[in-house]
């Protein structure tokens, strides 16, 4: 009689101590929230990343890839199966007339666009303070300031079901804070990307990575939070709305709607992804009923809810 071997055993026997079970993934998310995944795998390398993720689809098993944790709200129950914590973060930087810098998906985009700006290297100013990955950027190109992930991208590399493919800023669809990625429209995962730079100096960049940051500070929440929660309606902001329909500062249990931009939920300590739900289905029911506008989700729910 032949032993059956189990899925699980199999992730051990590749991965070794790089699976860790019943992990809580609040420590793992920048609002600090959410419960436990079954297993968690971390990933220190683009090729390691694409290794796992061969790995759990001949295997045939479900899996929640995370990055920094952004953008995601994590159920207080957790994620059954796997979740994969990206921390591949390799930086080459391409000297010259047209430079760029190659990044693997689990470099932080902030601190990206920092290392830039020491080089004197302009074209990232706005990234300085987005939260979360190089891979996140990626799938939902991020942006700020003016600026956004389609703007630079140069070519990014997807593990597709066909291997390991490179596609340019036009392939992926971008839109406002989507592409063919977070629509579902391709099955992928983000390994590296390359993005276009300039030539400037240190003093030049840093100067303008200044200014963004002293105006995200006045106008954003600090600590543990997660923003932003909701997309801009077109031709309007969503704090905005949130803000005229009188709903900053709304507390519910330690979650609270940021008294500073109504974009931002806070998390003010043991706080359950339960109360950031529910917060989360006041603002889009008040504003609906105030103003006529369905709100969209940035934050993407996952796990159990």
């Amino acid at each position: 009689m032949v032993a059956l071997v189990h899925p699980i055993d199999v992730l051990y026997a590749k991965l070794g101590d790089k699976v860790k079970e019943n992990v809580s993934l609040a420590p793992y998310t920048s609002a600090r929230i959410g419960g436990p995944a079954d297993i968690l795998i971390t990933a220190e390398s683009a090729d390691e990343l694409a290794r796992t993720m061969k790995l759990l689809r001949k295997q045939q098993i479900d899996f929640l890839l995370l990055g920094g944790g952004s953008n995601v709200l994590v159920s207080d129950r957790g994620v059954r199966g796997v979740v994969v914590s990206n921390r591949a973060k390799g930086v080459r930087f391409h000297n010259g007339d047209e430079p760029s810098v190659t990044a693997e998906s689990g470099v932080i985009f902030s601190n990206l666009a920092n290392r830039c700006a020491a080089k004197g290297l302009a074209g990232l100013e706005w990234a300085a303070t987005v939260p979360g990955t190089i891979g996140g950027a990626v799938y939902g190109n991020a942006g700020a300031f003016g600026g956004d992930i389609a703007g630079n991208l140069t070519w990014a590399e997807l593990l597709t079901e066909n291997g390991r493919e490179k596609f340019t800023a036009e392939q992926l669809g971008y839109a406002y804070r989507t592409s063919i990625l977070k629509r579902g429209e391709l099955d992928a995962i983000v390994l590296s990307a390359e993005l276009r730079l300039a030539n400037s100096t240190k003093e030049a960049v840093t100067a303008t990575i200044e200014q963004f940051g002293a105006h995200r500070k006045a106008t954003q929440p600090p600590g543990a939070s997660m923003g932003s929660m909701f997309k801009n309606p077109n031709g309007d902001y969503a704090g905005k709305l949130i803000e005229s329909a009188g709903l900053k500062g709304t507390r519910i249990g330690n979650a609270e709607i940021s008294p500073v931009h109504g974009n931002f939920f806070i998390n003010h300590g043991a706080t359950r992804a339960e109360d950031i739900r529910a917060l989360i289905e006041l603002v889009m029911k008040t504003v609906k009923e105030k103003h006529g506008v369905d709100l969209e989700l940035e934050v993407e729910l996952v796990g159990e809810w």
